[in-house]
Formats: structure tokens, sequence, C-alpha cells
């Protein structure tokens, strides 16, 4: 908690929870030492709120007797809104991120109407969401700094750990973040490696800001970025497959990451690569539209393999059409 406005506002909830407390306790608990708690309650004095200060051996501080801040003034669809995202947030692997909503959803419902109160507690009881669970474990701390990095375009300098355990230190301008099958991803150009690259999250071991700043491409969007370079990994088949519809039909129909789209003037051009080409066929198969099989020649076996299994599965006597 090294804010000083995040510790004002964890101030102002220890007085509204704990009634009379004591200088040194709100000192312990805030991280501070006494002459600094004065000067957050002097804070909250600015802004109209009523610190009260008790001397003696049992004094302390307190907010004046009968005084309550206004409930939080939200729409149905707002509560909801929180309700969804705290909801979305334990999926998101990010260290204490439960502990932390949890904690979230109490201050609010501390300053909530009662009906409001009700709704929001009921989304967070009985909704789940089918969002892909994290396979890693990110840094709140990390997530928070590059985020900000990105916001305000500031280089940053990582320490970052490859899949081979290989220890690398760089110089990153972070473009934007991704959550994207079970992992956050930061996206940026790397001045290592010269060129745009993506990093895992639980991957970076330290980041810090550095006094250089960068200009963000405008066109720039961190998920497409992701999809599109999950979709061209090398794989053990290079696919491409002419789909007859257009490119807006076509990325109803298709997951991101399953290839990239090219927009052709007689139909929309896939490209995949695929290490199973049965499992291709079997996405392929599913498409509310037809297509041509341009490479590899397999997949158009592995077509056939698929559809004869289908066949084999309908009831004897049945007349197929």
């Amino acid at each position: 908690m090294k804010n000083p406005t995040t510790r004002v506002l964890a101030l102002l909830d220890l007085l509204q929870t704990h009634g009379l407390i004591s200088a040194a306790e709100l000192a312990r608990l805030l991280e501070v030492d006494p002459r600094t708690v004065r000067r957050y309650v002097l804070v909250l004095e600015s802004l109209g709120l009523p610190v009260m200060a008790e001397r003696g051996r049992d004094g302390g501080y307190r907010l004046m007797h009968g005084f309550k801040l206004p409930p939080m003034m939200f729409s149905n669809d707002e509560a909801l809104a929180l309700a969804l995202g705290l909801v979305a947030s334990r999926s998101l692997g990010l260290a204490a991120s439960a502990p932390a909503g949890a904690s979230a959803l109490s201050k609010l419902e501390r300053v909530m109407p009662d009906n409001l109160r009700r709704r929001m507690r009921a989304v967070g009881e009985t909704v789940t969401l089918d969002i892909a669970r994290a396979t890693s474990s990110g840094n709140a701390d990390i997530l928070a700094t590059l985020s900000a990095a990105a916001q305000k375009r500031q280089t940053v300098h990582i320490q970052y750990r490859s899949p081979s355990q290989a220890d690398t230190e760089r110089n990153v301008d972070p473009y934007g973040l991704a959550y994207l099958g079970g992992n956050w991803y930061v996206i940026g150009y790397c001045h290592l490696r010269l060129d745009r690259r993506a990093f895992r999250l639980d991957r970076i071991q330290a980041v810090r800001l550095i006094p250089a700043s960068f200009g963000k491409p405008s066109d720039f969007d961190a998920m497409s970025y992701m999809s599109a370079a999950i979709a061209s990994l090398p794989r053990a088949y290079a696919v491409k497959v002419l789909l007859h519809t257009d490119l807006e039909r076509a990325r109803a129909a298709i997951f991101a990451s399953l290839g990239v789209l090219e927009p052709l003037a007689h139909g929309t051009m896939l490209h995949s690569q695929a290490d199973d080409l049965d499992w291709m066929a079997r996405e392929l198969a599913s498409l509310p539209f037809s297509f041509a099989i341009v490479e590899p020649a397999a997949l158009g076996d592995a077509l056939v393999r698929h559809a004869k299994a289908l066949l084999a599965r309908v009831p004897a006597g049945l007349t197929v059409v």
C-alpha cells in the first residue's frame, strides 16, 4: 500500500469499520508513522469529513457519531456490471485475485442501498462465466505496472524467463495487454529483438519503469495481435482453406486463434497451422458454409474420415438424404 491516496482511502475505511481507533494502531495498519496518520486525517477533514480526535491514554480517531457516507448511487445495470466483473476476476489467474474480489465486494456492500446489495450478492453467489480458467499464475503488481506504462507510453525494463528457463533482460515498449487461452500477455516493441513480441506475464520475473517514452501504432489491437500470433505458430501442418463466404461471416463463425482470415474477391482464405488434422477437420465440418481445401491434401482425407464416422453413428434403417 504505497500510494498516499490509497492510504487515505484505507484510513477512511478503517474509521468507518472500527469506530474509535488509536493513532498507533492506524499507523501499524497503514504501514506509516503516527505523524503521517495525522496528515492523512487533515486530508479527510479538508474533504469535509468529520474526523474527531480524542486525547488521553485510550484516545484516538473516529468519525463523528451518527455520520455515514451517503450510499453509492449505482443503477441496476451498473451494479450488475460490477458484480459480473468481480465474478470474472476469479478465473483470471492473478495472485490473490479471489481475496481481493471478496474484499472489494464487501466494501461496496457497506455503502450500497439494500436492494443493490442484494442484487450484487445474488450474482456473485449464483453466476458462473465460461471464461478460460488461468493455466498460469500472474502477478497483479506486474500487471498494474505494465498497464500503467502502456497507458502513459513509458518504456519498461523486464527480467524475463523463457520456456527453456533462459533468463534475459530487455527494454520493452508495452503497447497493450491481453488475456487469451488462460494466460496473460503484454505485447510491445522489444528493444532486444528489434521487433514486436508478446511476453507471458507469469514468466516476467521483475519489471521497472525507465525514463523513456515511445509512440504507439494508432491501429494496434492487443487481442487481434495475440490471436494472429497463436494461430500462426509453426506446427506440423500449414493449412489453407478457401471459405465460400465473405470476411464478416467468416469472422462470426471462426474463433480468432484458429487462423488468420484473408479477404479475397471470391471468398475468404483461412491460413492456419495444425498438429492434428482430424481436429482441424472437425472444426471445418462445423462451419455453416461450404469450403475448399487448398492444402494439405491430407486434410481432405481427414475430412472424409470424419464424415464416415458421423455416418456410422446413424441408426440402422434411417435414410440419410
